[in-house]
């Protein structure tokens, strides 16, 4: 007998039990972690670069802030948010771990291995205690997250009071026309690349449909608001094509 009360969720444009999606999730991120990084910079024309920088821009990091780099896989926010402090830490958590090993060869890593811990661990169920953090940052990954209502709530969570939030994600266009054009490029052509690049057709077209899924600049920003951040704001980078959501613990 099928238990009618059972919750499913999104896998990209599959509809799939909530309990299966990280699994499904983590399979994804397994079977690209080896090429991840040189498919963003194809990906995004190296476009993804930019948006990172312009976070790092907005969050401004402090000498000896302690940051949680959420879904953080290779270490890219985070390197960035050390260089950019000067000194301080950060701790780089994925539910993917070969990710996280991908990163730790990085050279970046090696120079930073005083400054970064690299741990394993679910955006829903943070692995650290309260009011422990600076900033959390979470980057191209909160839409990964099977229930990121709830990931929102362990931000505010484990952050320091006056802590801050910060998203980064791929989000909605506003003008209909070039969202059409980036969806027909989007579905047409990022799949042949992760096939051409990181031989993974299916990895890449979850990851296409998985933006499309995703709740638009208004409704996250409810959302992170829902979690008890004040003085919330968002920055839509590229028309739109990503955006960043800002939070503090107040």
């Amino acid at each position: 007998m099928t238990d009618s009360s059972e919750n499913t969720t999104h896998f990209g444009f599959q509809t799939v039990r909530e309990e299966d999606k990280a699994g499904r999730v983590q399979g994804v991120f397994t079977s690209v972690a080896s090429k991840y990084d040189i498919m963003n910079d194809v990906m995004s024309v190296g476009i993804h670069r930019i948006w990172k920088d312009a976070m790092m821009d907005w969050l401004a990091p402090r000498p000896g802030q302690k940051l949680l780099d959420v879904a953080g896989g290779t270490g890219d926010i985070s390197f960035r948010f050390l260089k950019r402090a000067g000194h301080g830490h950060s701790t780089v958590c994925d539910i993917t771990e070969s990710m996280l090993i991908e990163g730790r060869k990085r050279a970046e890593a090696e120079s930073m291995a005083d400054s970064l811990d690299w741990v394993v661990g679910d955006a829903m169920k943070l692995p650290f205690a309260d009011n422990t953090f600076d900033v959390y940052t979470i980057s191209f990954g909160i839409r990964n997250v099977t229930r990121p209502q709830e990931a929102l709530n362990e931000a505010y969570r484990v952050l320091r009071p006056g802590g801050r939030l910060m998203v980064l994600e791929f989000n909605q266009i506003p003008n209909p026309m070039l969202q059409k054009a980036y969806d027909l490029y989007s579905f047409n052509v990022i799949p042949r690349m992760g096939q051409a690049i990181a031989g993974d057709r299916d990895s890449y077209q979850y990851l296409v449909e998985s933006i499309r899924k995703f709740p638009n600049q208004e409704t996250f920003l409810s959302m992170v608001k829902t979690a008890g951040f004040g003085n919330a704001k968002y920055r839509n980078l590229s028309m739109g094509i990503a955006c960043l959501h800002s939070g503090w613990k107040l």
